[in-house]
């Protein structure tokens, strides 16, 4: 059965979307340590960098999710909870989140002062947050921010046989929206929307010319005195 059209130009409509069962935002910090990583060549010679070639208060990194499985949902456990004295049933969600974070260090500047990438690794992190996310909702991770920096970093010289190595320990910082949803179909009376009003282009200018400075430019005629031009 179609229904009517209503008063004002509303409809009852049918739309899919998703429900938000719960929602959190949390912060989390956590330091890495990154040791043995081998300087690399000079890009713009070829030849093995070594501990006096790079300046070490310039090492800095990036954080950013692994290109694959960056947030894995390990598993969901059902617990009781007292909220306004009433018993209810949450889930104690596990969450596994994986990250690349890669090292960067400056040349010394008689070497150009260049920025070169040292390496990069991967490291993982678990969570257990508390959520209304129940069998069949997914749990979905955000990040609004993500972030790192570089606390400690030594450079350690070895043998000539094998590179210069460089440790660091590095501090992430990430801000993150966790929420739990449900795709559904809902019932709802609305307006349709209307496409907006085109906006006209403007006409071609018309010519200007740049202020002028008559105070100083033309000058002005000169006062004479006993007839003749001063």
């Amino acid at each position: 059965m179609q229904a009517d059209n209503l008063t004002g130009g509303q409809e009852l409509l049918c739309i899919n979307t998703e429900k938000v069962y719960d929602w959190i935002l949390n912060e989390a910090t956590f330091d890495l340590s990154l040791a043995d990583l081998e300087l690399p060549v000079n890009p713009a010679t070829g030849a093995q960098l070594e501990c006096d070639d790079i300046d070490i208060d310039t090492v800095t990194c990036t954080v950013a999710p692994a290109a694959v499985d960056p947030i894995v949902i390990l598993d969901r456990v059902d617990q009781q909870f007292v909220i306004d004295g009433a018993q209810v049933t949450l889930q104690l969600v596990n969450i596994r989140k994986n990250f690349e974070v890669t090292i960067f260090v400056n040349l010394i500047p008689e070497l150009g002062g260049a920025t070169v990438e040292v390496g990069s690794a991967e490291f993982t992190r678990c969570e257990q947050v508390i959520l209304c996310a129940p069998e069949g909702t997914d749990v979905n991770v955000t990040y609004t921010d993500l972030d790192c920096f570089v606390c400690t970093a030594i450079c350690d010289t070895t043998t000539t046989a094998t590179p210069d190595e460089l440790d660091v320990t590095v501090t992430v910082r990430l801000c993150q929206s966790i929420q739990s949803v449900f795709d559904v179909t809902l019932e709802i009376v609305a307006d349709f929307c209307q496409p907006r009003d085109i906006l006209p282009i403007p006409p071609c200018p018309a010519p200007t010319i740049p202020p002028q400075c008559p105070v100083v430019f033309p000058s002005q005629p000169q006062p004479t005195v006993n007839g003749d031009n001063c």
